[in-house]
């Protein structure tokens, strides 16, 4: 199992970034029989990554009916974006405060680890250090019910922040860029700054996804 992941976790994840990136395309029925036999395991993990997908609305369960890919609207998309946004400016904002020199360096670290994945273009790498890099600042900004909210956010949004979404239109390399702006604002302690470069970063994430879905 990658990354200690559990068996359902890694068959959730994969189905998400299926449907989200429309290889499985709205409406299609997720047979447990079938995934099982795909991924080589018992029906149980499989119902349990579809029930894992149905609380994220990336799958519908209907009784009798199971479990069949949702009709992802930009419009939802994009409230939840905006959210996410507005509290991880705010994770920002505080850690550029409150977070201890070895978070900070910690921080450096991952940015500098993410740096050279994206310059060796390790779509895989980068997206899991982006998301180290995320958790780290909310972690720094020293408030466990604001870290709770953008953890519980972030995971909600992690299918549209698949390393699928840094393959197209250079993003892997603006996202960094943006990285660079976030990090600095942060290690020189300037809380305005980390706060407008969070919500910016966030804002052309946002972007970057909902134009696949307006496009696509």
């Amino acid at each position: 199992m990658e990354n200690g992941k559990t068996l359902s976790q890694t068959i959730a994840d994969q189905l998400a970034e299926e449907i989200v990136l429309r290889r499985i395309l709205p409406g299609t029925r997720l047979d447990e029989q079938s995934i099982a036999t795909r991924f080589g395991v018992s029906r149980s993990p499989v119902r349990d990554a579809l029930r894992q997908l149905a609380v994220t609305r990336l799958v519908h369960y209907m009784p009798r009916r199971g479990f069949s890919a949702a009709t992802i609207k930009p419009s939802e998309l994009d409230a939840l974006f905006e959210a996410a946004g507005e509290i991880e400016a705010l994770c920002a904002k505080l850690c550029a405060l409150r977070a201890v020199p070895a978070e900070r360096k910690r921080i450096e670290r991952t940015h500098h680890e993410a740096r050279q994945a994206a310059a060796d273009n390790d779509t895989k790498a980068y997206s899991q250090l982006n998301d180290e890099l995320h958790k780290l600042i909310y972690a720094g900004a020293h408030n466990n019910v604001l870290q709770e909210l953008a953890l519980g956010m972030r995971q909600r949004l992690a299918p549209f922040r698949s390393q699928g979404f840094f393959v197209s239109d250079n993003r892997i390399e603006k996202s960094n860029m943006e990285h660079e702006e976030l990090v600095e604002a942060l290690l020189s302690q300037d809380a305005e700054a980390a706060a407008r470069t969070m919500y910016s970063h966030a804002a052309n994430s946002a972007m970057n996804v909902l134009q696949h879905f307006e496009h696509g």
